[in-house]
């Protein structure tokens, strides 16, 4: 099986912020689109370690991980590990959880 670690601090930024590229350069949807859709392209198996950056608005979770859901038959190959605060991986847990209900909700 094909696995790719995503490291946000070292891979992305330290400083991660801002739900729409809008916000600005490290914003919840830049990561999504451009790193984890991608990797997910390409691997059956992604980890995205949260821990070594400054912390995490509620917002950029959301979108990375609520927008995610928009491609919701991945979301099981999908692995989200902070050793530093356990907490981020339940969060965004639920807001993937939230993000698959949605979609699903949407086509019925």
């Amino acid at each position: 099986m094909k696995s790719f670690l995503i490291n946000v601090a070292t891979d992305f930024s330290r400083f991660p912020s801002g739900r729409y590229c809008s916000d600005g350069q490290y914003s919840g949807q830049q990561f999504r689109d451009v790193i984890l859709v991608r990797a997910l392209g390409e691997y059956e198996h992604v980890t995205v370690m949260l821990d070594g950056t400054s912390g995490y608005a509620s917002s950029w979770l959301e979108e990375v991980f609520g927008g995610v859901s928009d491609y919701y038959r991945i979301a099981d190959r999908l692995t989200i590990v902070s050793i530093d605060d356990p907490s981020l991986v339940d969060e965004a847990n639920e807001y993937i959880k939230n993000g698959i209900n949605k979609v699903l909700g949407s086509r019925t």
